[in-house]
């Protein structure tokens, strides 16, 4: 049985679709614009208090900015920040490989100080390296358990100053410690492998396989842990060390000029943590060429290409090209 289709009236098909001709309309976000709002809002108030109120001393600030005690006091904090960083990274290196070696004593010993030097408060660290006469008025240097050779008054080699690198120093050890052993533990055991495959010594192939890929892993918190031990210098002022703090102090302890004096020490603290910033990220891109297909560019990336596709597009012949 067969249908004939011609007869009777032709069924017409109907029209196509065309998607670009209908129009679209965006999802309205309200809760957005009124966040978006809000912040404004807060932000123009932050900013009217702060060049309103007297109380901000703006011109005191400006004045004891490039004081000599603030900058004096600033040297020693950089100083510090250095010097207990590099002791950290030092010691916390030595303490993950003792974490990870198949020595049970040394895994023990090397939990052991993460466990205490991580429990006990900075602040304490500080100020028991501080008073550490207390329980040896003398230091010496001899056989263990035998004769000593060089002996010491506790009190002339645990200055203020010495006391605020070791309580700082070792306490960043242990932070270290950890943060290396998981880098190194996250570089896959397929890679030893295939180094000792190869004939690659074990420093041979922890320096060109294994770290490498760790520092992937090791940079972002050693960059927070630096921005951190900046921070962490200005308990060094309940030891009377002349960091940027101690010294901000004893200025207003004289002229009773708390808060400007404090705004200034805010200040040298946020733009040497904005450089580091700027210092670790651009650390961070190093070590992370290879790892991803997709790489984040820089602001000054994104401004120069910006600029190269806006001169395309405004050269001659070329308007109303879109660039891809």
């Amino acid at each position: 049985m067969s249908t004939d289709v011609s007869s009777g009236a032709e069924a017409k098909a109907p029209p196509p679709l065309h998607l670009g001709e209908a129009p679209t309309v965006g999802l309205k976000h309200p809760g957005r614009w009124i966040a978006v709002l809000v912040v404004f809002v807060l932000a123009a108030m932050a900013v009217h208090s702060a060049v309103t109120n007297p109380g901000f001393r703006w011109d005191l600030v400006g004045d004891y900015f490039w004081a000599a005690p603030i900058v004096d006091g600033l040297r020693v904090t950089l100083t510090l920040t250095v010097i207990c960083m590099a002791i950290g990274l030092v010691l916390g290196t030595a303490l993950a490989l003792m974490r990870l070696s198949p020595n049970p004593v040394l895994r023990s010993a090397a939990f052991g100080y993460v466990w205490l030097l991580r429990g006990v408060p900075l602040l304490v660290q500080l100020i028991v390296w501080y008073n550490l006469s207390a329980l040896y008025p003398r230091l010496s240097l001899g056989i263990p358990f035998g004769p000593e050779f060089v002996s010491f008054e506790s009190n002339h080699v645990i200055t203020a100053y010495t006391a605020a690198i070791l309580g700082l120093g070792l306490n960043q050890a242990a932070y270290m410690a950890e943060i290396i052993r998981a880098g190194l533990q996250s570089v896959d055991e397929g890679q030893l492998e295939a180094a000792s495959a190869l004939g690659m010594g074990r420093l041979r192939t922890m320096m060109t396989v294994v770290l490498p890929q760790a520092m992937r892993v090791i940079l972002p918190p050693t960059g927070n842990e630096t921005i951190t031990m900046l921070k962490q210098t200005s308990l060094v002022s309940v030891v009377a060390v002349a960091d940027l703090l101690y010294s901000t102090q004893l200025i207003y302890a004289k002229n009773f000029q708390t808060i400007p004096l404090l705004i200034m020490a805010c200040l040298w603290y946020l733009i040497i943590i904005s450089l580091l910033g700027v210092g670790q990220y651009y650390l961070e891109r190093h070590f992370k060429r290879g790892s991803s297909r997709q790489q984040h560019k820089s602001l000054w990336q994104h401004l120069r290409r910006t600029a190269a596709l806006r001169r395309d597009t405004s050269a001659p012949g070329k308007e109303g090209s879109t660039p891809r």
